[in-house]
């Protein structure tokens, strides 16, 4: 997958910026503390191109679709440069597919990361007040509400990240073979 260098850097430069995007976009859909220092630096790198995008398009309710539109954009330019220097041919179809998949691909390894330092969080600093902590807790606590609707706890035990865990894996295995 990685065997050319010139590719992987293309993808680690590229995916770390739609890391950096799609978090910005989970922030704001799950209501995240924006006063907390991580989330201001997430706006602050993100802000010179969010921003200008806003002017052309506009929010639709809680989503902040300039956020969602340079996600793709990026996901794009990626698959883009990653053809090129493959020095192969796809149709806009496959762009197109692997545009959407490859996105939401990331926005489920965002979430799978973001259980995984929740759940290691609640076992080493149960209620920890470090702003990184917080944010983590903000993030994912939609999912584990979610979730606990239909299964409910067991005598105090919470299963819920189990089945999260469970569903981002089975959805990112069938995403992979799309997502460059």
């Amino acid at each position: 997958m990685y065997s050319d260098p010139f590719v992987m850097l293309v993808k680690v430069i590229f995916n770390l910026f739609l890391f950096v995007v799609l978090l910005r976009l989970v922030l704001q859909l799950t209501r995240a503390d924006f006063y907390n220092p991580i989330s201001q630096s997430i706006v602050k790198v993100t802000s010179p191109i969010v921003l200008p995008l806003r002017k052309v398009i506009p929010s639709i309710g809680r989503l902040d679709t300039a956020s969602l539109v340079l996600a793709f954009a990026v996901q794009l330019l990626t698959v883009v440069f990653v053809v090129l220097i493959k020095g192969a041919v796809i149709s806009p179809a496959s762009y197109a597919i692997y545009t959407f998949a490859g996105t939401l691909y990331h926005l489920l390894d965002l979430y799978f990361w973001a259980m995984l330092i929740s759940v290691i969080l609640s076992w080493v600093a149960p209620g920890a007040n470090h702003p990184g902590a917080m944010l983590v807790g903000q993030v994912t606590a939609p999912l584990y509400r979610a979730c606990q609707r239909v299964i409910p706890t067991l005598g105090g035990l919470d299963l819920s990240p189990i089945f999260i865990f469970l569903a981002i894996s089975f959805l990112k295995q069938v995403l992979a073979p799309y997502s460059i």
